[in-house]
């Protein structure tokens, strides 16, 4: 979850992002690809600027005032640097001078050109108001983030590099003393130790890692902390920041904390901080920094945030903010990132699968051929597009990767990255030099393939057949790559259930086109499958998916079917919602359902309401469920579903046609439903109760079987998957 914006701050967003657009870097991947995974030494130490700083924050009336002690790195007799127009510096120590260069092409600072002191030590004062309202973003249909360049403003502070608060010099690090006097009841956060200082009575904070940017963060905030211990974490303080009391809430947050920094500090390496931090934010957001992540305060209190998102930012503390990202060849943070932390904790619970079918049917729902982009042109999340491939391609190829290494190696590859690259910045041939160490392996060709080219793997099972050995069975066929693009270095599982006795499971290494096996059985065969499990990144083929919702919102074009017959005041109420999901997507458009002769078959249609006339139309013929929009009623899976004052989802596909149905009772529930399906994208049907709207139902259709089954016989049974252990199971 995190953006990484235009300047060198790391600032993150849900998955949230200010980010430099793909294009320029698309042109640069046919030029890159060669030079990006040349062997190359330890990337040089990247030089630090020493900042002791005395900040002055009145959130009243939007200011700061700030005296920085700068200490710049050797031989730098002269820097360039930046700071925001309203702040007025000016030179306090002797024998430097600071001239204006002009305006950054970036940021809203000024760029200055500073001569310093002797031993290259200058003490800068500086003062003026930062107040930039946040705006929002938009990323899909219904969807958008809330971003902020920076703020002082009387319900908080947010700043970062970004923000141009401090004077930042391009292609350094910096280590950072900070004191903050605040208002009486506030606090401030940032990296490192504190918030507490000997003899100062507001906030303090001191970080000697080098760090990629500085944050300040305040509020008149409740702190919430337990000390470090000799467990996972080195020892490191967990801390909850909360703009209201909730002690619940802080024990949950303070709990989760200590078992995944225990949980990474095992698999991976020691963890590099003196603290980690929850901190609540006054917009709703998903903001990963090193030492801390700020969240809303919705967000915050969503129950399953804690087992989802909440380890994806603790463990940017390893990759992200302790490794740092070379944006110039792709971030790969994200990716990695979210196949340590959101993929991991599926896969602890047996839902590795699930994650992994869902990470393609986003790609399929979402990238449309000309928003690919390659994996090196990845800078940050900015759509559902950008997520699709820079978080779900990224950790499938990830995901991968580790089957062909097995989970000892692929494990110790992690582990070396880390510790040959802490606080440096890192790219995708740092991640090759790693795991070509631990493996001894010549993984060039995969790495290039994966990160430099578009698309996904087209997978085709043919030519099986089963016949009798003197020891059993053989079952036999030929794989095949059948994308028109060039084939993919990858491996592929396939398994075979016997009629009797454990299903066995080989792992197809696919180098070129095609490959064909053989397995030996004890038993005739019941069933063969070609990658089951979704362990390849590849195009789904029709019946291993059924349709959701992101198959109608990853629609370029599309209508919105209103229905003429309903209430006046619920009438209004869906045209808001088609309104506002419609905003910003022209190939979408909005109808009364009386206005059209038939359900158009050429475009995904929303269809609202229980009254409108193609209601029968949706409902017909439907494997999935059965739905009486007379009687208002609804069955699914055999059980009726009480739909008295409740709002229901429902999505079908008929003939490849994405179809999607909303029926709500109180108009008051459709605002909610304009915010909240959106991020359900991944479900096939819905039910919510109540005004706010409250989730109580959700589910994902069945899938039947696709052309990579092969049965033997007439029988269907339930099959068993082949047990495969976590990756937390594996370092055990």
């Amino acid at each position: 979850m995190r953006p990484i914006p235009a300047n060198p701050s790391k600032r993150r967003t849900d998955p949230m992002h200010h980010l430099l657009k793909p294009s320029p870097v698309l042109a640069l991947i046919t030029a890159l690809p060669l030079a990006l995974f040349m062997p190359r030494a330890l990337p040089a130490e990247t030089p630090v600027v020493r900042h002791s700083m005395e900040v002055w924050l009145d959130p009243a009336a939007g200011e700061i005032n700030v005296v920085d002690q700068l200490t710049l790195p050797p031989g730098r007799d002269t820097v360039n640097l930046v700071l925001h127009t309203s702040l007025a510096p000016r030179v306090l120590s002797r024998d430097a001078t600071l001239e204006p260069l002009g305006q950054d092409e970036h940021l809203e600072a000024l760029r200055l050109h500073l001569s310093p002191a002797a031993k290259g030590v200058v003490t800068l004062g500086y003062g003026g108001q930062i107040c930039h309202g946040r705006t929002a973003v938009p990323e899909s249909m219904g969807r958008e983030r809330q971003e902020s360049t920076g703020t002082i403003a009387p319900d908080g502070v947010f700043l970062d590099g970004g923000s141009g608060w401090y004077p930042r010099v391009h292609g350094t690090l910096q280590r950072f003393d900070l004191r903050v006097t605040l208002p009486p009841g506030w606090q401030a956060l940032s990296q490192g130790s504190g918030p507490e200082r000997a003899g100062f009575a507001g906030s303090a904070w001191t970080e000697t890692q080098p760090q990629d940017d500085i944050y300040l963060i305040a509020a008149p905030f409740t702190l919430y902390r337990e000390p470090g211990n000799q467990g996972g974490g080195k020892g490191a303080e967990a801390q909850v920041w909360l703009r209201s009391p909730d002690e619940p809430l802080a024990a949950s947050y303070l709990a989760a904390t200590r078992e995944y920094l225990d949980l990474y500090s095992r698999l991976i390496g020691p963890y590099a901080y003196a603290k980690f931090a929850l901190a609540e934010n006054s917009w709703e957001s998903g903001l990963g920094m090193p030492s801390f992540t700020l969240l809303g305060p919705r967000v915050i209190r969503l129950p399953f945030i804690i087992g989802s998102s909440y380890p994806h930012e603790i463990l940017h503390n390893w990759y992200g903010n302790s490794v740092y990202v070379e944006e110039r060849t792709g971030n790969w943070s994200e990716g990695l990132t979210a196949y340590l932390a959101d993929h991991l904790m599926k896969e602890r619970a047996g839902q590795g699968a699930t994650y992994r079918r869902d990470s393609l049917q986003a790609y399929a729902d979402y990238v449309n051929t000309d928003q690919d982009f390659a994996l090196i042109a990845f800078r940050g999340r900015h759509g559902e597009a950008s997520q699709a491939i820079g978080y779900g391609k990224a950790a499938m190829f990830f995901h991968n990767l580790r089957l062909q290494l097995g989970d000892a190696l692929f494990i110790e590859g992690l582990q070396r990255f880390y510790i040959d690259n802490r606080f440096r910045a890192a790219g995708y041939a740092d991640l090759l030099r790693a795991f070509e160490a631990v493996s001894a392996l010549n993984l060039k060709d995969y790495f290039t393939a994966w990160t430099t080219r578009t698309g996904a793997v087209r997978l085709a099972l043919t030519e099986v057949k089963t016949e009798p050995t003197k020891t059993g069975y053989q079952v036999s066929g030929r794989i095949m790559q059948t994308q028109r693009d060039a084939p993919f270095p990858l491996v592929v599982p396939v398994v075979v259930h016997p009629v009797t006795g454990p299903p066995q499971r080989i792992l197809m290494n696919l180098d070129g086109r095609e490959g064909r096996f053989a397995i030996n059985l004890p038993a005739p065969p019941l069933h063969l499958a070609l990658d089951p499990e979704f362990d390849s990144f590849r195009t789904l083929e029709p019946g291993e998916a059924a349709v959701s919702l992101s198959g109608l919102f990853g629609s370029a074009e599309g209508l919105i079917l209103l229905p003429d017959g309903a209430e006046p005041t619920l009438l209004a109420a869906y045209r808001d919602l088609a309104t506002a999901w419609t905003a910003g997507h022209p190939g979408w458009r909005v109808a009364l359902d009386s206005d059209e002769g038939e359900l158009p078959k050429d475009r995904a249609v929303w269809l609202l309401g229980w009254e409108n006339r193609f209601s029968p139309a949706f409902a017909a013929d439907s494997r999935d469920f059965s739905l009486d929009p007379q009687g208002r009623t609804l069955r699914i899976a055999g059980a009726d579903l009480n739909t008295l004052g409740a709002s229901l989802v429902l999505t079908r596909k008929r003939d490849g046609q994405a179809l999607g149905w909303i029926a709500a009772d109180d108009p008051a529930a459709l605002p909610g439903l304009v915010r909240k399906l959106p991020h359900y994208g991944k479900y096939g049907y819905l039910v919510f109760t109540g005004p706010f709207p409250d989730n109580r139902e959700k589910g994902q259709w069945s899938p039947g079987d696709s052309a990579l089954v092969r049965w033997f016989g007439d029988a269907r049974p339930t099959l068993a998957p082949v047990p495969r252990a976590s990756l937390v199971e594996a370092r055990r």
